[in-house]
């Protein structure tokens, strides 16, 4: 192949790259997005909870008629479903169960949907150490015709007091225990009771598993002290030894021939 048609030939895959590239962005520029406001890490039982989901062009890719589905584990729920056009409200629906249903017309003309949800955190029915305990903050499905999709999801990590204290507790002994090797048996015991609702007996053997592993760390650190202090003796015992050998041998006096 001659330098020019290696060149041309340069130049149409780099335009076939592209042009590739272009039709993608095309093709997911207007797809629909769903936005998730401030998600909290974690929510303390009883404690409320609000946050904004925001759809942008519910339109785009989808038919002119569908349902938005939307549900929670909250308690105590309330939802508000704002349809806006260009940032002027089009529409407003409210509900205040667990679950809704609401069709969404493109004959509106909104160009976008903001669901605010609020509600109280769930009582959590049972507890494990890992994963953790979670529920489900916000669940919300595309409804169109018979077909049902995905639109977004998230799960909250939940607790009481007595349960993040024991968690607590139990994830130092975990480090210290993972540190040193030592005190597992005791943390076995610690996750048992955690996950049976004994609180104050995971925080014991938590407790008891951080100190065995501090005492075990100790006796080890102790052990390298003593080593140490063997090896040091035992260092100058030999140099010792070797001055006093030359001095014996500088001592001698000089054979006569």
């Amino acid at each position: 192949m001659t330098k020019m048609s290696w060149i041309r030939s340069s130049k149409s895959a780099a335009l076939v790259v592209l042009l590739a590239l272009s039709l993608a962005a095309a093709g997911t520029a207007g797809a629909i997005s769903v936005q998730a406001g401030e998600v909290p890490n974690q929510t303390r039982v009883g404690e409320t909870v609000t946050t904004t989901v925001t759809i942008e062009d519910p339109f785009v890719e989808m038919n002119d008629q569908w349902t938005l589905q939307g549900s929670t584990e909250l308690k105590n729920v309330s939802w508000t479903i704002t349809v806006l056009q260009q940032g002027e409200q089009v529409d407003q629906y409210n509900y205040g169960e667990q679950s809704f249903e609401q069709g969404l017309n493109a004959s509106n003309n909104g160009d976008t949907v903001e669901v605010e949800l609020t509600g109280t955190t769930p009582a959590i029915e049972n507890y494990t150490y890992e994963p953790r305990e979670t529920y489900t903050l916000y669940d919300f499905d595309a409804l169109e015709g018979s077909s049902t999709s995905d639109l977004n999801a998230t799960q909250v990590h939940h607790y009481t007091n007595e349960s993040k204290s024991a968690r607590e507790t139990i994830d130092e002994a975990a480090s210290a225990v993972n540190a040193s090797d030592t005190g597992q048996n005791d943390l076995n015991q610690a996750i048992s009771a955690y996950e049976n609702g004994n609180f104050g007996n995971a925080e014991s053997n938590a407790q008891d598993a951080i100190e065995a592993a501090e005492q075990a760390e100790q006796s080890q650190q102790r052990n390298q002290t003593i080593l140490m202090g063997v090896g040091a003796l035992l260092v100058v015992g030999l140099l010792t030894g070797g001055v006093l050998y030359w001095r014996s041998n500088q001592d001698e006096p000089t054979k006569l021939q």
